[in-house]
């Protein structure tokens, strides 16, 4: 069984490699890439694979369930014309400079073209060292890797920007981590992850050559992503005005990235600028979480625990920082920075525009109330609320209900078991007010429409741990499960309700990877 793929060149042909052959953590000057091999492991086993990122690649089941297949995407093998290699970039962490970064346990081991002329980058996260590793192994565990897998794909489902995940294979290797940098570090089974996506370019790619003042090797880099990721932006020739353009569609697909992000309750727990793709896409699924009761001021960050920088509440704001570091980062090639500016000025009017109309279609009203709102999200705090079960059970409610009848259809979102007081006090102006919207202003097919945007099943880390939990027994059947109830999360699914549509348990509140997360793989 073999198959094979049409691989393009063009990233590594047109853009300045490392000429340092040697594979040690270094500083890489004046380079985009560097060359480097995957790790090979022993026993690689084929977990679980994403059936249509493989159609997206030209792949069918039989590819995919091939020895071949499993070589290939744990890293043990190359096709012919594979030549793996890890990007260089720096990034803005937590709001601070910090230098070099780079693809320290990721790299690319082809860019390929597919039937439909499309261009996808594929990268092993977890493949082993490179010179970007630093004091790292490159080396990624199972937990972190079903996270990845896990969550890429749900959030495509989910209608979120992102990047995609092919196939996790367990390596057979143990892997040395400290899950909470507690000093009780401990061997963990490794696993490889593959995503996929039209590049892992980032932020960072360009603020590492800023920063450096390599004027050259920055042009060369924006001139390349433009001509090949962003060709439909060149009229003759490109200019400052093609780099102003460039700049101003990733603000754009960066702001439609964190409205969706903030629709379903995701926070991504690490926005450091070197995690911040070009297209818009959400990239390296960390420390992330969803809010459970809301609250904006939550991050699922362990890192971030003391300043809550990238809370869920934080990361419109966080964007358009992230956004002004690469605007700063592509200024030298511009004479008049007025153009960046009147661009990122514009962000924060762009984006508050899109999440109004995310609220609206949130609440199934044909206009934006922000009284309406403002009042939603203060009740939202008021009482522990679950925000998925909230607005799924909203769209359950009639301009007929008695304000008694929607307190009801909405208890099951409630953490507190002794809600009825409490719950009449703060909801019964909210819903007076509600009510007299969905008479005047609800959208035609209120609840059909209200479902289609409000999840009734998302990744909760609970759900993930469980998963986790399980394959590190050996079983994957609610790996397996999970990931396919995910892929229909507007989806009724009764039979999958009672184990997936649930309030977090108290149980998990505390316990280790169902609430908060380190940076640790």
């Amino acid at each position: 069984m073999s198959f094979t793929f049409q691989i393009d060149t063009t990233f590594t042909d047109k853009l300045p490699a490392d000429p340092v052959a040697h594979n040690v953590p270094r500083q890489v000057m004046g380079a985009c890439y560097s060359w480097v091999q995957p790790k090979p492991v022993q026993q690689p086993k084929l977990l679980i694979h994403s059936p249509e990122v493989a159609e997206l690649l030209d792949l069918n089941d039989e590819d995919c369930h091939s020895d071949l297949f499993t070589q290939v995407f744990s890293g043990n093998a190359l096709l012919d014309g594979m030549k793996p290699y890890a990007m260089c970039y720096g990034g803005h962490q937590f709001g601070n400079w910090a230098g070099q970064l780079g693809d320290g346990r990721a790299m690319t081991i082809a860019d390929i073209i597919n039937s439909k002329g499309e261009r996808w980058s594929l990268q092993l996260k977890g493949a082993g060292k490179t010179p970007y590793s630093r004091n790292a192994d490159g080396l990624a565990v199972l937990r972190s890797s079903i996270r990845e897998f896990l969550c890429s794909e749900a959030m495509f489902h989910l209608g979120v920007p992102t990047t995609r995940a092919l196939s996790l294979c367990a390596t057979g290797d143990q892997v040395w981590r400290d899950m909470f940098y507690d000093g009780h570090p401990e061997y963990e089974p490794g696993a490889v992850v593959c995503r996929v996506a039209p590049s892992f370019l980032r932020f960072g790619s360009f603020e590492i050559f800023a920063a450096r003042n390599d004027l050259k090797t920055l042009k060369t880099l924006l001139d390349f992503t433009i001509t090949t990721y962003f060709p439909h932006l060149i009229e003759d020739n490109i200019t400052t005005d093609t780099y102003a353009k460039w700049f101003a569609e990733v603000c754009d697909t960066t702001k439609d990235m964190i409205v969706h992000w903030q629709r379903v309750g995701f926070v991504h727990g690490v926005m450091n600028t070197d995690n911040m793709s070009i297209h818009g896409l959400t990239i390296d699924y960390g420390p992330y979480g969803w809010l459970e009761d809301y609250n904006p001021d939550w991050t699922p960050n362990t890192t971030d625990a003391q300043f809550h920088r990238y809370a869920y509440g934080k990361q419109p704001s966080i964007a358009h920082w992230n956004l002004m570091k690469l605007a700063q980062a592509i200024a030298p090639l511009f004479d008049s920075v007025e153009a960046l500016q009147t661009i990122l000025n514009d962000y924060a009017t762009q984006y508050k525009s899109a999440w109004q109309d995310m609220m609206r279609q949130k609440l199934g009203l044909k206009t934006f109330d922000e009284a309406l709102v403002e009042q939603l999200m203060n009740n939202l705090e008021r009482i522990e609320t679950d925000m998925t079960i909230f607005f799924r059970k909203l769209a359950d409610i009639s301009a007929q209900n008695t304000i008694e009848q929607c307190i009801q259809t909405i208890s099951p979102a409630f953490y507190d078991t002794s809600w009825q007081n409490k719950a009449s006090e703060v909801w019964q102006a909210w819903f007076e007010d509600y009510l007299g919207q969905l008479k005047s202003h609800a959208v035609d097919n209120r609840k059909a429409a209200m479902n289609q945007v409000n999840p009734k099943f998302v990744l909760r880390n609970y759900l993930a741990q469980l998963a986790i939990d399980k394959a590190n027994e050996g079983d994957l059947s609610m790996l397996h499960e999970l990931f396919e109830v995910l892929k229909r999360p507007y989806a009724e699914q009764p039979q999958f309700e009672a184990q997936y549509a649930q309030k977090r348990p108290d149980w998990a509140k505390e316990k280790a990877g169902c609430s908060m997360l380190s940076c640790s793989s």
